[in-house]
């Protein structure tokens, strides 16, 4: 069974930083597109940023670019998403997921449905 388990979110002050950690089980990550999604509360699923199959080129979001960076260790089969001068506005649940869509275009990403559990990433002022 496909399954992503996040982790590394947590409470933290504005300008702090955090690393998600989007592991995998039953399947490979290498060689896939996978990325990061968010969703504040009372809003959808956001498109932060992800590392492409075919050459490990990394996409973002326009509000994340500069602080934030996508990475991949293939052999703990995990992804990474290091998160630096977090903002108020930063405050979601994190989602880690196979990416589908225009990678340049984070507004046309999709998950394919799936959803993992999320870590809650909360950003104080």
């Amino acid at each position: 069974q496909l399954q992503f388990v996040e982790s590394g979110g947590g409470l933290v002050q504005s300008g702090g930083s955090l690393r998600l950690s989007c592991a995998a089980s039953g399947f490979t990550l290498e060689k896939k597109t996978i990325g990061w999604f968010r969703q504040a509360p009372g809003k959808s699923h956001e498109g932060v940023s992800c590392i492409s199959s075919i050459d490990d080129r990394t996409y973002y979001a326009d509000s994340v670019k500069g602080r934030f960076t996508i990475s991949r260790d293939n052999a703990k089969n995990t992804v990474y998403l290091q998160m630096n001068n977090l903002t108020p506005e930063d405050t979601a649940v994190y989602y880690c997921a196979r990416i589908a869509g225009i990678l340049s275009r984070p507004d046309s990403w999709t998950s394919g449905g799936y959803w993992g559990q999320g870590t809650q990433v909360t950003v104080s002022s």
